[in-house]
């Protein structure tokens, strides 16, 4: 026989807290979904600001020449009026590649060694060197390089690559000074790596354990579990801390600025020097601005760089979108 429900008097209530409503819970529950959405979508607002404020600045110049000849002339010679900003956008691909391209090999195999194969104090010990390398500002790299790169690359590997590099496409040596975008691309591979390394590192320890205790199981050595099971793992988020460090590699100035020989000229090989479009505008904003449109221009070359980091960064959201579709189909 089953015992009927207590009925709630007000004698058995007392002392009990009420109940707070649903309805207040809710609306507050709103309010903090508004006031997030606003957050998340200020860097879209702020990106859309500098976006239409250059190009306001940079209207000028874009209505004194064809968009042709300012991203594809290679002549920048302001006081007879012409404004090729080819060779620095040129100069700022090269720069970025070649110093992605030092940096991501030796990159990933130090994070490969501190996720899988390092003792917990090694760990613990490297880890704050990298936070540290990090947080060196870019003028001490500069300067470094300027000590040490610089006639690194002028006396020690221009004389090689000359001598049994020389047909080689990319790698003449066409001048005989160490300022070049391989001094430019070493620097910026120093500086990016800490980076690179750290968000690697920490992609690793999101592969579950489970699967390299499976793979080690049936046989498979270390290295054949770290190749068949961990890497196409973590391959999308490779893709995204390689993005991310090109896209500081993109920004820097003062760094490259230092080492990369500052010449408005079409590079034909990593021993030539370069001018990037970070280094035009900060050498120059500032001086001869009575020469008609050179502001404009300026502000031109920073929206030309705004551009071509945006479609970098969405080329890489595509091709990583896509990697993670093949990864989960």
């Amino acid at each position: 026989m089953s015992q009927s429900e207590p009925t709630l008097t007000l004698e058995n209530t007392e002392g009990r807290t009420p109940r707070p409503s649903v309805a207040p819970r809710i609306r507050q529950d709103q309010r903090a979904q508004r006031v997030f959405f606003v957050i998340t979508l200020l860097p879209v607002f702020l990106i859309i600001v500098v976006t239409i404020a250059l190009l306001v600045r940079a209207w000028p110049i874009l209505q004194a020449f064809p968009l042709s000849d300012l991203l594809f002339g290679t002549v920048w010679k302001p006081s007879e009026k012409m404004f090729g900003f080819g060779p620095f956008i040129l100069g700022t691909l090269w720069v970025t590649v070649v110093g992605v391209g030092v940096a991501v090999p030796p990159c990933l195999l130090a994070a490969i060694y501190l996720a899988e194969y390092a003792h917990a104090s090694t760990r613990s010990f490297t880890k704050p060197v990298l936070d540290l390398l990090a947080a060196i500002p870019p003028v001490v790299y500069g300067v470094w390089g300027l000590l040490a790169i610089v006639p690194f690359v002028e006396d020690v590997l221009a004389p090689l690559a000359k001598r049994w590099l020389g047909g080689v496409p990319f790698l003449a040596v066409n001048q005989p000074t160490g300022f070049s975008i391989l001094a430019g691309g070493i620097v910026l591979a120093v500086m990016i790596a800490p980076l690179v390394i750290s968000v690697v590192y920490e992609i690793f320890l999101t592969v579950p354990n489970d699967l390299r205790h499976a793979s080690l199981a049936v046989g498979s050595t270390q290295w054949q579990t770290i190749r068949n099971v961990v890497l196409p793992q973590v391959m999308p988020g490779i893709v995204a801390a390689v993005v991310l460090g090109a896209s500081r590699a993109f920004g820097e100035t003062i760094a490259v600025l230092i080492v990369v020989g500052n010449v408005p000229q079409v590079p034909t090989s990593i021993f030539d020097s370069a001018y990037p479009l970070p280094a035009l505008i900060a050498n120059n904003y500032g001086d001869m601005m009575s020469i008609p449109l050179y502001d404009s221009a300026l502000m031109g070359a920073a929206l030309v760089l705004l551009v071509v980091i945006l479609i970098f960064n969405i080329l890489s959201t595509l091709v990583l979108q896509r990697m993670l579709r093949r990864k989960w189909a």
